[in-house]
């Protein structure tokens, strides 16, 4: 039987001690290396300890200057307490510091797409960019291969000609979007509402190109509003 999926709070909660941080529906992390062979090393060692189950939960990304895990019910697109108990085993093996906020830190990138009919749309993005439906959430798209930020439609009711149809979300971990919307602000930026903060705050550049800063956190009352988490 599957476990049931977690709230964002329950799963953010649930490894707030273990240095892993919530993000679009994944538990994540870094650990700083040295090196490449130090990393494919552990990496290797983590495959082996979470055996089948990494398989079906585990994605890695190897850098020179870090190793990237996130953990996610791959199937269902979702976090559960597999997924809590998982993070915890990887903890322990890793055995070092790690660092989802710091210079080796966790972000993910999202294109928004506003649509008057999303249906009529989403086909054309998934063909040109080569994506596919996310598990879990068959709106939003995703790279198969894991490379190309996730595009996402967000449903428009009239057609507004004086914005920007396309815009980015970038989702940081919740400790760290305060400062990364004083360092925008601080660039040049604009802050167009903080009305849905801490969910979103809205910036535009000078010339208005919008961007989100997108956290977990105020998503699972019901009704809730996007940019996802």
């Amino acid at each position: 039987m599957d476990s049931p999926a977690l709230t964002r709070a329950q799963a953010q909660d649930a490894v707030a001690g273990l240095g892993w941080r919530l993000l679009l529906g994944e538990l994540v992390t870094a650990v700083p290396l040295d090196s490449l062979a130090e990393g494919a090393g552990l990496l290797t060692a983590v495959a082996v300890e979470l055996g089948p189950d990494g398989d079906a939960h585990l994605r890695a990304d190897l850098r020179p200057d870090r190793l990237r895990l996130a953990v996610q019910d791959r199937a269902r697109g979702v976090v559960t307490a597999t997924d809590v108990e998982l993070a915890r085993r990887v903890t322990e093996l890793v055995d070092r510091p790690v660092d989802p906020v710091g210079e080796t830190g966790v972000q993910e990138l999202e294109i928004a797409v506003d649509a008057l009919d999303i249906p009529a749309v989403r086909p054309f993005w998934a063909a040109v960019l080569g994506l596919v439906p996310q598990p879990g959430d068959e709106e939003a798209l995703v790279d198969p291969a894991g490379r190309l930020p996730a595009v996402w439609f967000q449903q428009m009711d009239a057609a507004r000609p004086q914005r920007n149809r396309i815009h980015l979300d970038v989702t940081v971990p919740h400790d760290v979007a305060p400062a990364r919307v004083a360092a925008a602000l601080a660039a040049g930026g604009r802050l167009l509402s903080d009305d849905a903060a801490r969910s979103f705050w809205v910036l535009a550049d000078v010339e208005g190109n919008e961007v989100c800063v997108c956290t977990w956190q105020d998503r699972d009352a019901p009704g809730e509003v996007s940019p996802a988490g």
